[in-house]
Protein backbone atom coordinates (compact mmCIF):
# COMPACT_ATOMS: atom_id res chain seq x y z
CA UNK A 1 0.00 0.00 0.00
CA UNK A 2 2.98 1.87 0.74
CA UNK A 3 4.42 2.03 -2.44
CA UNK A 4 0.79 2.77 -4.06
CA UNK A 5 0.91 5.74 -2.45
CA UNK A 6 3.94 6.94 -3.24
CA UNK A 7 3.46 6.11 -6.77
CA UNK A 8 0.43 8.49 -6.67
CA UNK A 9 2.57 11.45 -4.98
CA UNK A 10 5.50 10.90 -7.79
CA UNK A 11 2.63 11.42 -10.61
CA UNK A 12 0.72 14.41 -8.60
CA UNK A 13 4.50 16.07 -7.94
CA UNK A 14 4.84 15.23 -11.85
CA UNK A 15 2.14 16.70 -12.53
CA UNK A 16 2.34 19.85 -10.30
CA UNK A 17 6.12 20.25 -12.02
CA UNK A 18 4.75 20.37 -15.43
CA UNK A 19 1.96 22.85 -14.98
CA UNK A 20 4.50 24.75 -13.01
CA UNK A 21 6.87 24.71 -16.46
CA UNK A 22 3.55 25.17 -18.58
CA UNK A 23 3.18 28.45 -16.95
CA UNK A 24 7.04 29.59 -17.22
CA UNK A 25 6.79 28.79 -21.17
CA UNK A 26 3.58 30.26 -21.22
CA UNK A 27 4.70 33.37 -19.73
CA UNK A 28 8.00 33.31 -21.57
CA UNK A 29 5.66 33.51 -24.86
CA UNK A 30 3.58 36.72 -23.39
CA UNK A 31 7.26 38.27 -22.55
CA UNK A 32 8.64 38.04 -26.20
CA UNK A 33 5.38 38.30 -27.75
CA UNK A 34 4.92 41.70 -25.47
CA UNK A 35 8.86 42.78 -24.49
CA UNK A 36 9.22 46.38 -26.33
CA UNK A 37 5.74 47.26 -24.82
CA UNK A 38 6.98 46.26 -21.32
CA UNK A 39 10.05 47.78 -21.88
CA UNK A 40 8.51 51.05 -23.03
CA UNK A 41 6.26 51.22 -20.19
CA UNK A 42 9.01 50.53 -17.47
CA UNK A 43 11.08 53.53 -19.29
CA UNK A 44 7.94 55.72 -18.96
CA UNK A 45 7.22 54.99 -15.73
CA UNK A 46 11.33 55.50 -14.31
CA UNK A 47 10.99 58.79 -16.62
CA UNK A 48 7.96 60.13 -15.42
CA UNK A 49 8.39 59.48 -11.57
CA UNK A 50 12.62 61.05 -12.24
CA UNK A 51 10.97 63.98 -14.00
CA UNK A 52 8.47 64.70 -11.28
CA UNK A 53 10.95 64.18 -8.48
CA UNK A 54 13.53 66.07 -10.69
CA UNK A 55 10.10 68.86 -10.92
CA UNK A 56 9.29 68.77 -7.30
CA UNK A 57 13.39 69.60 -6.16
CA UNK A 58 13.45 72.58 -8.57
CA UNK A 59 10.35 73.99 -7.52
CA UNK A 60 11.68 74.16 -3.65
CA UNK A 61 14.60 75.04 -5.01
CA UNK A 62 12.57 78.16 -6.88
CA UNK A 63 10.59 78.77 -3.83
CA UNK A 64 13.43 78.65 -1.04
CA UNK A 65 15.68 81.16 -3.20
CA UNK A 66 12.22 83.52 -3.34
CA UNK A 67 12.25 83.15 0.33
CA UNK A 68 15.67 84.10 0.91
CA UNK A 69 15.17 87.02 -1.54
CA UNK A 70 12.22 88.29 0.38
CA UNK A 71 13.79 87.87 4.00
CA UNK A 72 16.93 89.90 2.41
CA UNK A 73 14.18 92.40 1.57
CA UNK A 74 12.42 92.62 4.54
CA UNK A 75 16.12 93.81 6.29
CA UNK A 76 16.78 95.84 3.51
CA UNK A 77 13.81 97.02 1.08
CA UNK A 78 16.40 98.74 -0.96
CA UNK A 79 18.27 95.63 -2.15
CA UNK A 80 17.11 95.68 -6.03
CA UNK A 81 19.28 92.40 -6.45
CA UNK A 82 16.73 90.41 -4.09
CA UNK A 83 13.88 92.56 -5.89
CA UNK A 84 14.84 90.88 -8.84
CA UNK A 85 15.33 87.73 -7.39
CA UNK A 86 11.98 87.71 -6.24
CA UNK A 87 10.76 88.61 -9.00
CA UNK A 88 12.01 86.09 -11.31
CA UNK A 89 11.41 83.38 -8.81
CA UNK A 90 8.33 83.79 -7.92
CA UNK A 91 6.18 86.65 -9.41
CA UNK A 92 3.03 86.49 -7.70
CA UNK A 93 5.24 86.84 -3.57
CA UNK A 94 6.86 89.85 -6.33
CA UNK A 95 3.23 91.20 -6.56
CA UNK A 96 2.27 90.90 -3.20
CA UNK A 97 5.78 92.07 -1.79
CA UNK A 98 5.39 95.72 -4.53
CA UNK A 99 1.62 95.54 -3.36
CA UNK A 100 2.53 95.64 0.71
CA UNK A 101 5.02 98.40 -0.01
CA UNK A 102 2.65 100.54 -1.89
CA UNK A 103 0.28 100.39 0.46
CA UNK A 104 3.31 100.64 3.58
CA UNK A 105 4.14 103.95 1.50
CA UNK A 106 0.17 104.97 0.76
CA UNK A 107 1.23 105.24 -2.56
CA UNK A 108 -1.93 105.08 -4.78
CA UNK A 109 -0.30 105.70 -7.92
CA UNK A 110 2.20 102.37 -7.51
CA UNK A 111 -1.64 100.35 -6.59
CA UNK A 112 -2.52 101.93 -9.60
CA UNK A 113 -0.12 100.08 -11.52
CA UNK A 114 -0.28 96.45 -10.02
CA UNK A 115 -3.76 96.40 -11.30
CA UNK A 116 -2.49 95.48 -14.48
CA UNK A 117 -0.66 92.58 -13.47
CA UNK A 118 -2.61 89.93 -14.24
CA UNK A 119 -3.59 88.38 -10.96
CA UNK A 120 -7.42 89.32 -10.48
CA UNK A 121 -6.91 88.86 -6.64
CA UNK A 122 -3.89 91.54 -6.46
CA UNK A 123 -5.83 93.52 -9.22
CA UNK A 124 -8.97 93.67 -7.21
CA UNK A 125 -7.23 94.62 -4.01
CA UNK A 126 -5.18 96.98 -5.06
CA UNK A 127 -8.22 98.94 -7.01
CA UNK A 128 -9.93 98.68 -3.13
CA UNK A 129 -6.96 100.14 -1.45
CA UNK A 130 -6.27 103.11 -4.58
CA UNK A 131 -9.73 104.11 -4.07
CA UNK A 132 -9.54 104.08 -0.34
CA UNK A 133 -6.25 106.28 -0.44
CA UNK A 134 -7.87 108.85 -2.74
CA UNK A 135 -10.65 108.82 -0.05
CA UNK A 136 -13.08 107.24 -2.71
CA UNK A 137 -15.67 103.94 -1.86
CA UNK A 138 -13.56 101.06 -3.97
CA UNK A 139 -15.45 99.13 -5.44
CA UNK A 140 -14.26 94.76 -4.66
CA UNK A 141 -15.03 91.40 -4.93
CA UNK A 142 -12.95 90.75 -1.90
CA UNK A 143 -14.23 93.59 0.53
CA UNK A 144 -16.92 93.69 -1.26
CA UNK A 145 -19.40 94.21 2.32
CA UNK A 146 -16.88 96.75 3.49
CA UNK A 147 -17.15 98.57 -0.41
CA UNK A 148 -21.13 98.51 0.28
CA UNK A 149 -20.63 99.95 3.58
CA UNK A 150 -18.63 102.62 2.44
CA UNK A 151 -20.78 103.89 -0.54
CA UNK A 152 -24.08 103.52 1.92
CA UNK A 153 -21.86 106.00 4.02
CA UNK A 154 -21.21 108.06 0.88
CA UNK A 155 -25.27 107.44 0.18
CA UNK A 156 -25.89 109.41 3.53
CA UNK A 157 -23.31 112.04 3.36
CA UNK A 158 -25.20 112.58 0.20
CA UNK A 159 -28.57 112.80 1.50
CA UNK A 160 -29.75 109.67 0.19
CA UNK A 161 -30.78 107.82 2.63
CA UNK A 162 -33.29 104.92 0.45
CA UNK A 163 -30.20 104.21 -1.41
CA UNK A 164 -28.05 103.89 1.65
CA UNK A 165 -30.40 101.57 3.13
CA UNK A 166 -30.68 99.57 0.09
CA UNK A 167 -26.63 99.25 -0.07
CA UNK A 168 -26.61 98.25 3.72
CA UNK A 169 -28.98 95.41 3.40
CA UNK A 170 -27.16 94.06 0.97
CA UNK A 171 -24.40 93.15 3.87
CA UNK A 172 -24.73 89.84 5.14
CA UNK A 173 -25.81 89.45 9.03
CA UNK A 174 -23.23 87.32 9.57
CA UNK A 175 -20.66 89.68 8.18
CA UNK A 176 -18.17 91.29 10.11
CA UNK A 177 -19.10 94.33 9.46
CA UNK A 178 -22.55 93.75 10.12
CA UNK A 179 -22.87 95.36 13.08
CA UNK A 180 -21.96 98.74 11.67
CA UNK A 181 -24.32 98.48 8.87
CA UNK A 182 -27.32 97.78 11.11
CA UNK A 183 -25.78 100.71 13.03
CA UNK A 184 -25.81 103.04 9.84
CA UNK A 185 -29.24 101.53 9.00
CA UNK A 186 -30.29 102.88 12.29
CA UNK A 187 -29.01 106.09 11.59
CA UNK A 188 -30.39 106.79 8.21
CA UNK A 189 -33.87 105.84 9.42
CA UNK A 190 -33.30 108.20 12.69
CA UNK A 191 -32.38 110.85 10.11
CA UNK A 192 -35.47 111.10 7.91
Amino acid sequence: MSLKDDVEYVKGELGSDEKLLENAFRLERTYKKHKYKIWTLLVVLVLGFGGKAGYDAYNDYRLSEANDALLSLKKNPDDSGALQKLKSKNPKLYGLYLYSQAVKRADAKKLSSLESDGDSLLADICAYHAAVLESKAGDSRYYKDLSLLEKAYEAIESKKSKKAAQLLSLIAENSPVAPVARYLKHYTISKK
